[in-house]
């Protein structure tokens, strides 16, 4: 299998779509001014706005550890803690940069079903002791799409708000893949999010066909006082920032974002489909964003990494994740599938 063949173990695998290339090279004609003071930069703020339908203040950075850990840091002090999934990315994939940023704050975790936080067990951990020897709650955060695929709808997100705003807590998305999670729904960016009472945004792009480059979006702007001098400090500031910025114009401006969530969510049901039947083979998680986690035998997952294949098996014994990208091919899938096939009845 050629080294540049595609793959199935992250959706960060795939390359720059058309619309954020194109918008890159328009972007590198002439001079602009620096440090986001650029009109790149301003159109890209005022995309976001249309998109979400409401002022909100957008700020951009490099990747989505960065993104996650600023704007937690600026949702509360060192002495604070964070609800979240115990699989959430913010606990299991930043090498304790929200920790680091906050300055100490600590993450709770809750069990999850699916990946997703209940406002029950939001409740629970909130008020498990309110001592001043516990870190006091202060943020709670939800992963849309979860770190298992599955895909918070806006009545769940709504519910959790609810809770938020009885304990006084502040609630933040990270939404590496919240274009999936829109494409799956059929919901507007604004009902998913301050619609439904989030304060904050973290939106990939790096993830829906973007080189790097994470949108950070306060629709509480009280809460992003100062963000910018945060950004700086933690070596976010880009100096061209048309470079960050600009393929945001490429991918909002004719909804480019959607078309190839869309595409990455149907390949993604595509090999659920092509390997239902296979005996031995059962879904871990529900398929609703561009992940398909299956259960595989130990013999098979060597099989098709010895075929060449490439996936992550970072969730249990004999569990495998294969993630589709705005660029999937469909050929691609199938012939995955019928690896998978093949390998499962040797």
């Amino acid at each position: 299998m050629p080294d540049n063949a595609q793959q199935f173990a992250s959706d960060n695998y795939s390359g720059i779509c058309p619309e954020a290339w194109a918008a890159m090279a328009e972007a590198n004609q002439g001079h602009q001014r620096a440090y986001g003071d650029d009109e790149w930069t301003a159109r890209a703020a005022d995309h976001f706005r249309r998109l979400f339908e409401t002022d909100c203040e957008v700020f951009f950075a490099f990747n989505g550890t960065a993104a996650n850990s600023l704007a937690l840091a600026s949702l509360c002090q060192s002495y604070h803690s964070v609800i979240c999934s115990e699989t959430a990315h913010v606990e299991t994939d930043e090498c304790g940069a929200p920790e680091f940023f906050s300055n100490g704050s600590k993450l709770l975790l809750a069990e999850t079903e699916n990946g997703k936080l209940t406002p029950q067990a939001i409740r629970e951990i909130a008020l498990k002791r309110q001592d001043i020897h516990y870190p006091k709650p202060r943020v709670v955060t939800l992963t849309q799409a979860t770190e298992v695929g599955t895909v918070y709808r806006p009545e769940e997100v709504r519910a959790i708000s609810q809770v938020c705003k009885e304990l006084n807590l502040n609630l933040h998305m990270d939404g590496a893949r919240f274009s999936n999670a829109c494409a799956f729904l059929g919901c507007s960016p604004a009902e998913l999010t301050w619609k439904a009472g989030v304060d904050v945004l973290c939106f990939g792009g790096t993830k829906n066909g973007m080189a790097v480059g994470e949108a950070i979006v306060f629709f509480n702007k009280d809460l992003a006082e100062d963000f910018d001098y945060r950004c700086k400090q933690a070596g976010q500031l880009a100096s061209k920032m048309r470079y960050l910025s600009a393929p945001w114009v490429g991918i909002l401006q004719d909804d480019a974002w959607l078309k190839y969530a869309n595409h990455a969510n149907r390949c993604a049901q595509l090999l659920a489909t092509l390997v239902e039947d296979v005996p031995g083979v059962s879904l871990m998680f529900p398929v609703e964003a561009n992940g398909v986690f299956l259960q595989l035998s130990e013999p098979a997952i060597a099989a098709l990494t010895a075929r060449g294949w490439r996936f992550y098996t970072f969730i249990g014994a004999g569990g495998a994740r294969f993630m589709c990208s705005w660029d999937t091919d469909e050929a691609r899938v199938r012939q995955l599938a019928a690896d998978i096939r093949e390998v499962m009845s040797a």
